[in-house]
């Protein structure tokens, strides 16, 4: 819901730190992994309790998660295609796939943190979590057979379909978590149900459009 509207706030800061980074020797793809790395260090200090390590890692995570693109895209205008170069459908894929995983993680690492309280607010949240993957990416995939482009959520490999919670109430929904662990779970049951509201809106949209 809210992307669209960060897209425009945050493409020029990114834009300039991928031009910071124009000469290094290491593609756009090398800096997906390590974000990953980086997420999945978040989601073992979360496990560990060490939350202040993991809301750095997080907020490192989800900035490596903005420069990969950034990064592609300015490599693909400068006309340097290949080897993690420029925007490529391996990039586009591993991207969307280690964001879900990284996720995924993070609220497994809350769960870990203090089972007691956490497990099934979290499994709940895991769940809603796959309602929100499979509906964007099933979405995607239809989309991309009928040609259906958008440019809203800035320049992506694959159609990116909106919804109440997308990648922006996602991190901020985290960054709460981390900030206020000991009310982790009543947020994980608000924000699955939220989430479960954007997967229905995707199934009623996937209905109508593909019809």
């Amino acid at each position: 819901m809210l992307d669209p509207l960060l897209r425009r706030l945050i493409d020029p800061p990114l834009n300039r730190l991928a031009a910071a980074f124009d000469r290094a020797p290491f593609g756009s793809d090398a800096v997906t992994l390590a974000g990953f790395g980086l997420g999945l260090g978040a989601a073992a200090a979360v496990a560990l309790d060490h939350l202040v390590p993991a809301l750095a890692l997080f907020l490192a995570n989800r900035l490596a998660d903005g420069l990969d693109g950034a990064l592609a895209r300015r490599r693909g205008m400068q006309g340097q295609p290949g080897a993690g170069r420029g925007p490529t459908d391996r990039g586009g894929f591993i991207d969307i796939v280690l964001d879900f995983v990284a996720y995924a993680l993070l609220a497994l690492g809350f769960a870990i943190r203090d089972p007691a309280a956490a497990a099934l607010p979290a499994a709940f949240l895991l769940a809603s979590f796959m309602g929100t993957a499979s509906s964007f990416l099933a979405y995607a995939i239809m989309a991309g057979r009928r040609g259906l482009e958008t440019s809203l959520r800035g320049r992506k490999s694959f159609y990116h379909l909106g919804g109440l919670t997308e990648g922006s109430e996602t991190i901020l929904f985290f960054l709460l978590c981390l900030l206020l662990p000991q009310h982790f779970p009543l947020l994980a049951w608000i924000f699955g149900a939220a989430c479960w509201l954007t997967t229905l809106g995707r199934v009623a949209a996937g209905w109508r459009d593909f019809a």
